[in-house]
């Protein structure tokens, strides 16, 4: 046993619920931030099959898991089945073999839910279970015993609780340390073969963590395999996938804890806040600057937290404070380290909670003008209201960015999340949450060596942001490109905000193709979180499409809504996108075909939008059309085209190219005969009020009484005001 001593229970456990009642069903082994281990036989029980089926479940069937920290709290979520090995009997055995599951979070775990460090079980070790439920009383004490083709016998003594039904798939503690050298999988009853009840008093059965990692090789998980960290057997320290061996970072703590009393009095500390156990303090003694590595590198927050300490000792010594900071940018490069300490973690958590409370739409504008440079989490880019849930997500996240610029010569980097700290500051109402912030701001650049200057400039970015009141956002543009035969139902999307001052702000959109309802939900996001920063709801949607995309029935998209979006089964409160905002079609690959086009627009707009030309003669042809808009309608701003879908395809192009920037059509319509299904909105009626006639006729159209028989209006409306975004245009630097 090293100097630093694991705690004697673990923070959290973690359960399957069962379907019937959400009670538990057994426990399960937390293997990375994602992944879950239980027995395959508490997964049927969870789904109300019988315990020894090896049929397995449906992938997409969800399972409720539930974590229970030793502080109280809870979380529940749902994970899906990844891997399953099937109980398979044994002959002339009580045991089986398999009975492993692996199982996929659909939402990481909660931050103080840490995976568990594996060992290799050995006969006469101590070990502890719990409960899946996770009730501290529940602990049973048990010890390894013999060995048997790869599971391993526990008898547990007279006292206390006895393994049984509700403990299968948990992890079997070290009580000297708290790794974890096995799995649960059962008891062994009285009437199984040739024991009697007096023999098998308090005896179960394991599966050591040497089998569990060779039935899953042999299963093909070798990723679950990699991702499980392992005990060191030369000492207490773990090592995981990819760490960098604690040796490096040596000759920086001897440098900063070379005196042992000095060491112990920091360590000290550094136990008690990452919750380890310091010897007792009558025991005169300090860890070694080995152990004291290995700790820092494999215990996410222990690199801050003794810094914490470290930082107010070290003060104004520059040397010192070089190596504090060398040591600090070595963390930075592990992946296993965090950012901050426990505290400043707690109080990051905290403070930006209260801010959710008070304004739940700030957090996610503070981080678009904070991070605007950065590719959000997906919480940010697209939620403009978020949960408490939200913010450990957020803070997690945030604390893998990297750091931004400099700023002050002499300084280093703000980091990200700290730059979001101070846009949340700057901004939120309360003027207490605001010092809050601010001062846990300063400590933290203090600990990580960020000058006041750098420090300052990322504040008065802030306060410039705070104070300045943007454009309100008018109207959504969004970009469709065809995702290509291999999903041809998908588009790829691009969404900007239009101001009304004419400025554009792109919005972050998930990468790939995207079904069309997705995007309608998308734009729906957009619009709200673009009315939550100005107050001011948009109205207007221009899709551009191209050539091939203008009868797209992007108006018909349905939206979902914010409550549907927290409850999938609330579909019916969706509303199509048409329903929602004034939906027009641009097509700039038409319009801009002809160098004349442009310049034709703005004629025509500048004729006052009165003349208005309706196509209702089945003899129209391209000729013809092209004479009409020449002259008699040299100035008409409205086409309404009528007839057969092959003959409005040859017509619609010719209208765009020749600079008509509004086009209307029933995309439903068969013939010249269906002319009258678009006079229910008055097609040729007021020009400047036709998109809110339009958007009126859809809401009916859309809603729970619309009839089968109505029109499918398609409109085309090129503001010659409103600039589409373009490619973007680089200069030489020279």
């Amino acid at each position: 046993m090293g100097w630093f001593r694991r705690p004697a229970a673990p923070v959290f456990h973690a359960a399957l619920l069962r379907e019937s009642d959400a009670k538990a069903a057994g426990a399960a082994v937390l293997l990375s931030p994602n992944r879950l281990l239980t027995c395959a036989h508490v997964v049927n029980d969870a789904l109300g099959r019988e315990p020894l089926s090896t049929e397995r479940p449906a992938a997409e069937q969800p399972l409720s898991i539930a974590f229970r920290s030793s502080g109280a709290a809870t979380r529940q979520g749902a994970a899906r089945l990844s891997v399953w090995l099937p109980p398979r009997p044994r002959p002339h055995s009580i045991a089986w073999d398999g009975d492993l599951a692996v199982l996929d979070l659909e939402e990481a775990a909660p931050e103080w839910a840490t995976p568990v460090v594996w060992r290799e079980m050995s006969e006469g070790l101590k070990l502890r279970a719990w409960h899946g439920g996770g009730v501290a009383i529940t602990y049973a004490d048990t010890v390894a015993g013999h060995e048997d083709g790869g599971c391993w016998y526990l008898d547990g003594t007279l006292t206390g609780a006895a393994i049984g039904p509700g403990y299968s798939g948990g992890p079997l503690w070290v009580r000297s340390d708290v790794t974890v050298a096995g799995l649960v999988i059962a008891q062994v009853l009285s009437d199984t073969g040739p024991l009697r009840s007096q023999d098998t008093v308090r005896r179960g059965w394991a599966l050591p963590w040497q089998t569990v990692r060779e039935q899953l090789t042999g299963a093909g998980a070798d990723d679950v395999v990699a991702e499980c960290r392992v005990a060191d057997p030369s000492g207490p320290t773990c090592t995981g996938p990819g760490e960098v061996p604690g040796q490096a970072i040596v000759p920086m703590l001897r440098a900063l804890l070379d005196d042992p009393a000095r060491r112990a009095d920091h360590c000290r500390d550094l136990a008690v806040g990452v919750g380890w156990e310091p010897p007792p303090e009558n025991e005169l003694s300090a860890p070694t600057l080995d152990e004291l590595a290995a700790l820092l590198l494999t215990e996410a927050r222990a690199l801050a937290t003794l810094t914490e300490s470290l930082a107010p000792a070290v003060g104004n010594h520059v040397g010192d404070r070089r190596t504090l900071n060398d040591l600090l940018a070595f963390g930075r490069l592990e992946a296993d380290v965090r950012l901050l300490s426990v505290t400043e973690h707690r109080q990051l958590v905290t403070a930006l909670r209260t801010v959710v409370t008070a304004e739940p739409d700030l957090i996610s504008r503070a981080a678009r003008e904070a991070l605007r440079f950065m590719e959000l989490p997906e919480v940010l880019a697209h939620t403009s209201r978020l949960t408490d849930a939200d913010v450990d997500h957020v803070v997690l996240t945030l604390e893998d960015y990297p750091d931004g610029r400099g700023g002050a010569a002499d300084s280093l980097p703000v980091p990200a999340l700290l730059r979001l700290a101070e846009f949340v500051a700057a901004a939120v109402a309360d003027p207490g949450g605001r010092m809050v912030l601010r001062a846990w701001c300063d400590r933290v650049a203090g600990r990580l060596g960020i000058s006041r200057s750098a420090l300052g400039e990322r504040r008065a970015d802030a306060e410039a942001w705070a104070s300045h009141r943007p454009s309100p956002v008018t109207r959504i543009v969004v970009r469709l490109t065809r995702a290509g035969a291999d999903s041809p139902e998908n588009f790829l999307c691009e969404i900007w905000l239009g101001r009304r001052d004419g400025t554009r702000t792109s919005v972050t959109v998930p990468q790939g193709s995207l079904p069309p309802d997705e995007i309608g939900r998308l734009i729906r996001r957009a619009a709200e979180g673009s009315q939550a920063g100005s107050g001011h709801p948009p109205t207007q949607v221009d899709v551009v499409v191209g050539a091939d995309g203008l009868e797209i029935p992007v108006d018909s998209w349905q939206t979902g809504s914010e409550l549907g979006d927290v409850f999938p089964d609330l579909g019916d409160l969706s509303v199509a996108l048409g329903s929602r905002y004034q939906v027009a079609l641009r097509c700039p690959e038409l319009s801009g075909r002809v160098p004349t086009a442009a310049r034709d627009m703005r004629r025509r707009w500048a004729a006052g939008g009165t003349g208005t030309l309706v196509v209702d003669e089945p003899s129209v042809d391209i000729r013809r059309l092209h004479d009409l808009l020449k002259a008699p309608h040299h100035d008409t701003t409205r086409v309404v085209l009528h007839g057969s879908p092959e003959q409005r395809s040859r017509l619609l192009p010719i209208c765009l190219a020749m600079g008509v920037p509004v086009v209307l059509w029933d995309r439903a319509a068969e013939s010249h005969e269906d002319a009258a299904r678009l006079n229910d909105f008055d097609p040729t009626g007021s020009l400047h009020k036709l998109p809110q006639r339009l958007q009126d006729f859809r809401s009916i159209l859309y809603g729970s009484q619309a009839p089968s028989s109505a029109a499918r209006p398609a409109l085309v409306w090129e503001d010659g005001d409103l600039a589409l975004p373009g490619p973007l245009q680089l200069a030489d630097p020279s």
